[in-house]
């Protein structure tokens, strides 16, 4: 299974824009946005100063973004962008559905995961069921009605037993319903436009793929 193994930090850096890939530390002094604000690399101060991206770039650069939102490599991101672009309605609103429909990405925003790498870890080691089976593949998407669950034999692991205490406080989106003393969450609709917040424009993904 194919992931990126470096420093996620610097992809924030990179980007310019924290895209929350450590969960909470991103939200703390230690974060590295907060500590170098610039692109990393022995010329990474200088990035500011030059000159203004192109049309390709700022395309490129929603593009990157996204993947690393999400983290996934780019064969993957686009065979689903491809899915988007074979569906009915727009191809933008379209990817970002199927990107919200991934298993690792349900798991963080239910509040069970504090970022998406660590939902992965979590589903790969075969500790949540879907529809009453067990499940360990990230990448599968999810529809409405589907049920994710903690396994009952996961629930004595130290994590999910200090997560009971906070689960019941965590908010989760509009297409989400979480049912926090079962440890489990249904998806009640696909996801609609409205209802991603995420920090990147789609259009421009669009674009950069049209090209």
């Amino acid at each position: 299974m194919a992931r990126y193994t470096g420093s996620v930090c610097k992809l924030c850096r990179r980007e310019g824009m924290k895209l929350f890939l450590k969960g909470e530390r991103c939200l703390s002094p230690k974060c590295a946005m907060e500590r170098r604000a610039y692109a990393p690399g022995s010329h990474g101060k200088q990035v500011r100063f030059r000159r203004q991206r192109s049309d390709y770039g700022e395309q490129l650069r929603e593009k990157q973004r996204a993947k690393r939102t999400y983290g996934i490599l780019e064969r993957q991101f686009r065979r689903y962008y491809g899915l988007a672009e074979r569906s009915r309605g727009q191809t933008g609103a379209n990817l970002l559905s199927i990107l919200e429909r991934r298993v690792d990405n349900v798991v963080y925003r239910l509040g069970i995961a504090d970022s998406r790498a660590q939902a992965r870890q979590l589903v790969t080691h075969g500790h949540f069921d879907l529809n009453g089976r067990k499940h360990n593949i990230p990448s599968a998407l999810v529809s409405a009605g589907d049920e994710i669950r903690v396994r009952e034999s996961s629930r004595k692991n130290g994590y999910f037993r200090d997560l009971a205490e906070v689960l019941e406080h965590r908010t989760v989106p509009e297409w989400l319903s979480l049912n926090a003393s079962d440890m489990s969450g249904t998806v009640t609709a696909i996801p609609k436009r409205e209802q991603i917040d995420v920090p990147f424009s789609e259009q421009l993904i669009v674009e950069y793929y049209s090209r």
